[in-house]
């Protein structure tokens, strides 16, 4: 992405620690990294969820863009963060005076909502084995013939479950041995070989049901 020349209109850095913004609060303006990396957090029962670790090239806040809507997490700077920052005033510029860089911003945004939105569903479930399941499913999505598919290699360590899940891995790890034992996952350093697919949407919509009865 070209972004040569917009630092000095648009630049603005954060220090390590210094919260961007809160969930809740009113926003009209989002952030794109340059340098450095932001945590996103939310308040799920009461307790806080890292949500996810933002790097150089990611885009967050744009809700309030999109949407008018309070901000539906806070942004943390993990380290000292340098970003570019519009609001829906100099966004509409931008989409007029750099139409390529607009149009790469909006497949980013697409992304990104889809993201958000999907892992707040797997947080929002209460049972860790249903998280991990809804994580598996929501990995599978993107392969094509999503909706035939029995089973699935997914590139992803445990630590990354656990990410996805919002838990820690000794939360996690237990919950993969035990199905490691009884083969229905296959445990790899760099990859998971999940065996029934159909295994995993049961335990989900199950206790989706459950938590709406």
């Amino acid at each position: 992405m070209q972004l040569d020349g917009l630092t000095g209109k648009f630049g603005k850095e954060f220090q390590s620690g210094e919260i961007i913004f809160c969930e809740f609060e009113p926003g009209d303006d989002f952030y794109l990294i340059q340098k450095g990396k932001v945590k996103i957090s939310k308040i799920v029962k009461d307790t806080e969820k890292t949500m996810d670790i933002l790097e150089s090239g990611d885009i967050f806040g744009e809700m309030a863009i999109l949407e008018e809507q309070p901000r539906s997490a806070t942004a943390t700077a993990i380290d000292n963060v340098q970003t570019l920052h519009f609001n829906r005033e100099n966004f509409v510029t931008l989409m007029s005076s750099q139409p390529q860089l607009a149009f790469k911003l909006l497949v980013i945004f697409t992304k990104r909502i889809y993201d958000a939105r999907r892992r707040l569903k797997i947080l929002l479930l209460d049972d860790v084995q249903a998280k991990v399941c809804d994580t598996f499913l929501m990995l599978s999505e993107k392969e094509p013939n999503y909706k035939d598919l029995k089973e699935v290699v997914l590139r992803i360590t445990s630590d990354g479950i656990a990410h996805w899940c919002g838990e820690p891995v000794e939360r996690i790890q237990p919950v993969l041995s035990h199905w490691a034992k009884l083969g229905k996952i296959e445990l790899f350093a760099d990859r998971v070989h999940v065996n029934n697919l159909n295994d995993c949407r049961r335990t989900v919509a199950m206790k989706r049901k459950e938590m709406i009865s």
